[in-house]
Formats: C-alpha cells, sequence, structure tokens
C-alpha cells in the first residue's frame, strides 16, 4: 500500500494542528503544576511555560526526525530490490 505524500503532509498538518491548539484538558493533569503556578507570580508561570517547552520539544523533533529516516531509508531499500528485480533475466 503506497501513501502518497498528500496524504502524508495531511495527516502532519492535521498532528500538528491538534497539538498547537490549546485546550483546557491540557492543564489539568499536573497538580503539582497546578498548584506551582497559582501559587506563583509572573515570572514563575513563564518560567513554568519555557520548563514545559524544553520537555516537550526536543523529544517531539527526535522523533519526527526518526520517522523522516526510517520513511526515507524504507523508500531507498524498496528503490534498490525494484532494481535487482528489473535487472533479473528469470
Amino acid at each position: 500500500m503506497k501513501i502518497k505524500r498528500t496524504h502524508l503532509l495531511f495527516v502532519a498538518l492535521t498532528g500538528l494542528i491538534m497539538l498547537t491548539i490549546p485546550l483546557p484538558a491540557f492543564g489539568q493533569s499536573c497538580a503539582l503544576c497546578y498548584t506551582q503556578a497559582a501559587s506563583a507570580g509572573a515570572r514563575m508561570i513563564q518560567a513554568l511555560r519555557s520548563g514545559i517547552l524544553i520537555l516537550v520539544v526536543p523529544p517531539t523533533v527526535m522523533s519526527v526526525g526518526m520517522i523522516f529516516i526510517v520513511h526515507h531509508k524504507r523508500n531507498q531499500f524498496k528503490r534498490s530490490e525494484e532494481a535487482d528485480e528489473s535487472g533479473q533475466d528469470w
């Protein structure tokens, strides 16, 4: 089953949009963050936001990078197999 690039791009953009849309439920899962933010000033809230980005962005970038590399290598192996099969005279 081949997936067209437009479909892959659509899925990637949809996932990115869903991750960037702020939902109130995202902030309800961590009681410690909630209590720290409620009892802190504006600088502490900004520090918490920066800390969350620092903890979320690198694994996300690494995951997307690994998916890109695996997808590229998968296509590379398929291309080499197709070239081997077309060159055979059996």
